[in-house]
């Protein structure tokens, strides 16, 4: 049986490869909704990037919108990196279907209530929308199996030296999604890091033929220029990686520890302050993931943007 799962996103170029890995494997998952929060761009451009998307790549799904800014915050957002409609690389065309007039957060509550099945929660963007919905139904933890989500760092930040991207724009949504009692895997910075799609699979995708495959690289350059001013040799693919763990467990290693979020340094708000030690003396509450298997995970990507043609 195929799990049940919530995707919640802030397209963004990763956000898109991990709908299109998701949809892919409909023999793993069902995916219930896809709802969206602000981040990398506004909330009315990473919505229409997700219809975007999936439109291009037949696919039609509850879409919806949620949170337009953090809890306590004011948005941040990553337009340096993803560019001014948070997608930019592909001239994509307009959706061919509309979001949901329901609430992303009323989504959520819905899915999970009504599934036979413990839904899992994949969220790849900040956690604004998935703590909102933990603090309106607080009933439906009972019916997570569990959050598998990219954000945070055992060890290095990237927009911050401290802090993670997705974690740093809404640190106290981020306080309540790891503070709920939920199983967490945490899909950090030190496996998406490692996670990196290399120039050769990039031309690979851009001479591949497949309309998806070809659209996923143009993608894929125009987030590679940002990542080369930083030092990287390809690009991360964040996002997807988080899916892939959905999809199949084993293509990262983790280790069961304690996780807090810093919400109030100087310096260091939106930390994900993995303690390897026990000095804190709290009790393990993430799954930390620390080890990635690149290759498989980069080639279940490529076969998965290259299945949509078939």
């Amino acid at each position: 049986m195929p799990k049940p799962i919530i995707i919640d996103c802030d397209p963004g170029h990763d956000d898109a490869i991990a709908l299109l890995l998701a949809f892919a494997h409909p023999e793993l998952v069902n995916v219930l909704a896809v709802t969206i929060v602000a981040g990398n761009q506004t909330l009315e451009k990473t919505v229409n990037n997700a219809l975007k998307v999936l439109s291009f790549a037949g696919v039609q799904c509850e879409v919806a919108g949620g949170y337009d800014r953090p809890l306590m915050r004011p948005l941040e957002i990553a337009d340096a990196v993803h560019g001014e409609s948070g997608l930019d690389g592909p001239d994509l065309p307009a959706p061919t279907f509309a979001a949901s007039e329901k609430h992303g957060v009323q989504v959520i509550i819905d899915a999970i209530r009504g599934s036979r099945e413990k839904v899992t929660i994949v969220p790849t963007g900040p956690l604004t929308n998935v703590a909102a919905a933990l603090i309106g139904a607080p009933d439906i933890k009972k019916n997570i199996e569990r959050i598998v989500l990219m954000g945070g760092a055992a060890r290095e930040g990237n927009w911050t030296p401290a802090a993670e991207f997705n974690i740093l724009v809404d640190p106290e949504a981020a306080s309540v999604v790891f503070q709920s009692g939920v199983p967490i895997t945490m899909i950090g910075l030190d496996v998406t890091h490692e996670a990196q799609v290399m120039a050769a699979e990039v031309d690979y995708l851009l001479n591949s033929g497949h309309r998806v495959g070809v659209m996923v690289g143009e993608l894929l350059e125009f987030f590679g220029e940002f990542h080369e001013t930083m030092g990287f040799a390809g690009m991360p693919l964040h996002d997807p990686l988080a899916m892939a763990t959905v999809l199949d467990p084993t293509i990262v290693e983790t280790r069961h520890l304690p996780v807090t979020i810093e919400t109030q340094g100087q310096y260091t708000t939106g930390r994900t302050v993995v303690d390897f030690y026990g000095v804190t003396g709290k009790e393990p509450n993430v799954d930390v993931a620390l080890k990635v298997d690149r290759d498989r995970f980069v080639q279940m990507v490529i076969d998965a943007v290259l299945s949509y043609d078939k």
